[in-house]
């Protein structure tokens, strides 16, 4: 059995299954889920027709083995986006590559870049997406943890990482927007890292999947868009992962691309093909109609703000919640602590949230997520805004 396994904490859904193990929810309540960041928005019936359609046409032969590089459509279709989305010219051939969902490609791409020689590091935000960790330990690196400045909406500060650290970095996992913050890193900061990763050679992955859902008239800024904007168009030593999950509500499509240096990718794609991790050609098809159209992102993001515009004022009045610069979650400050605010919740209200403990980890004494919950404000309006309104009403009666 590989040892490394070994090093993985359980992930934040199953160390929240423990906690209410034994909690019986309010049964005069039905139950309302805020935890889980899975997209609840329908799918467009246009990605329905493309993926059904798929099947009955014969370039779509599901009696061939497709490729792992995807079709040359394919890849003309994630340029096509870059191009439309940032202003960016990337290679299909070389610089843009399928993969099965942003998540099993940034756990495969720490698998390809990390030697996992005398101690190598892997830098992640804190808190952070867990296949960041997982990433780096099954890599044989260990994580370091960047904490987030509550100052600055938890935008990362990358200043306080010391030197010997970024002199044994070998991976940098950038999340903007950030999970479960929502910040957005600006084009100073994409600098100040671009001018690390030349300093000590290391890789930056920069896991873009929340880009769509954003708040503010500017649209957020991406790493492959900063990088152009300040004349590395190489793109040396950065890729950028990108989803349909979240952008297009087809979280069980797992369908998505990685875009940049064109030598990464080419030693990523030799990893993928070992790894079998070729996308199906009627996901392809599926994947070229939405990455097409962005009259559905335009109407998807529109929800979201409606939403967001109802349910952030009615929780600013007992906690301290702003609005993110883009995401789909809340991050919220609790009085007390979070397991216990997230425990009794359920129990009184039958409302789930995440503690924000279990999406950090505590570093220089202290876990960035404590006395922090998370809510995913991925259902209908109607049922985010009552689970507000039952929030509220809990945390008042908290109060007598």
């Amino acid at each position: 059995m590989n040892p490394l396994l070994a090093t993985l904490q359980p992930y934040p859904f199953e160390r929240l299954k423990q906690l209410f193990a034994g909690v019986t929810p309010n049964p005069a309540l039905r139950p309302i889920s805020l935890g889980i960041g899975e997209p609840k928005h329908p799918t467009p019936d246009f990605i329905k027709q493309a993926l059904s359609g798929a099947l009955y046409d014969p370039s779509s032969d599901l009696t061939a083995y497709p490729p792992t590089a995807g079709t040359p459509k394919l890849r003309q279709a994630f340029a096509a986006w870059l191009r439309n989305r940032y202003a960016l010219e990337l290679d299909p051939a070389t610089q843009v590559l399928p993969v099965n969902g942003s998540r099993e490609a940034l756990f495969a791409f720490a698998q390809t870049v990390v030697n996992p020689g005398p101690k190598p590091l892997v830098v992640c935000p804190n808190p952070f997406y867990q296949i960041y960790e997982g990433a780096a330990l099954l890599s044989g690196a260990q994580p370091y943890y960047a904490p987030s400045d509550p100052a600055r909406n938890f935008a990362v500060d990358w200043g306080s990482v010391p030197a010997e650290v970024w002199a044994r970095t070998q991976l940098l996992f950038v999340c903007s927007p950030g999970n479960p913050t929502g910040a957005v890193m600006p084009l100073d900061e994409w600098k100040k890292l671009f001018e690390l990763s030349d300093r000590h050679g290391f890789v930056i992955a920069s896991d873009e999947c929340y880009s769509e859902i954003y708040f503010r008239d500017e649209p957020p800024l991406g790493g492959l868009e900063a990088a152009a904007k300040l004349g590395r168009t190489d793109y040396r030593n950065l890729v950028a992962f990108t989803s349909l999950s979240k952008r297009s509500n087809v979280p069980g499509l797992r369908s998505g691309f990685v875009a940049g240096d064109a030598a990464l990718l080419k030693a990523f794609l030799l990893y993928r093909t070992y790894h079998g991790s070729a996308m199906s050609p009627v996901v392809q098809a599926a994947s070229i109609a939405a990455w097409g159209d962005e009259q559905h992102v335009i109407e998807n993001r529109a929800q979201y703000r409606a939403k967001f515009a109802r349910v952030t004022p009615l929780l600013a009045e007992v906690l301290d919640v702003a609005l993110p610069d883009a995401g789909f979650y809340l991050w919220a400050r609790v009085p007390g602590s979070d397991t216990g605010f997230a425990r009794d919740l359920l129990a009184q209200y039958n409302v789930t949230v995440l503690p924000g403990s279990y999406l950090a980890r505590e570093a220089g004494g202290f876990n960035p997520g404590a006395q922090r919950i998370r809510m995913a404000l991925v259902a209908e309006t109607a049922e985010c805004e009552e689970a507000a309104q039952r929030i509220v009403q809990f945390v008042q009666s908290q109060k007598k």
